[in-house]
């Protein structure tokens, strides 16, 4: 069997119809047709090499956005003052 369904740690985003989308791995070799693809009831991407560039287009091609991750500041860093020279603090 060349074509197999993925199961993922985290799901795939629905595309902007709502079906539910899911990840295709096919074990050919690229010259051969074989690839990642994310596809649904609606819509599929084409075969990519990589997971992560399967997943890139399945989001432009449903204008799904990724909030970026907020960064937290860290809470058990001590910041110490910095002395210049002849004494003075920055």
């Amino acid at each position: 069997m060349t074509q197999r369904q993925m199961t993922l740690v985290e799901p795939l985003p629905t595309c902007k119809q709502g079906h539910t989308a899911r990840h295709i791995f096919d074990a050919r070799r690229a010259g051969a047709g074989g690839g990642h693809l994310i596809e649904c009831a609606c819509s599929q991407t084409r075969k990519h090499a990589e997971f992560v560039d399967a997943l890139g287009e399945w989001k432009r091609a449903h204008r799904i956005r990724t909030p970026r991750p907020q960064l937290q500041p860290a809470t058990n860093v001590t910041q110490l003052g910095l002395r210049l020279k002849g004494g003075r603090t920055a």
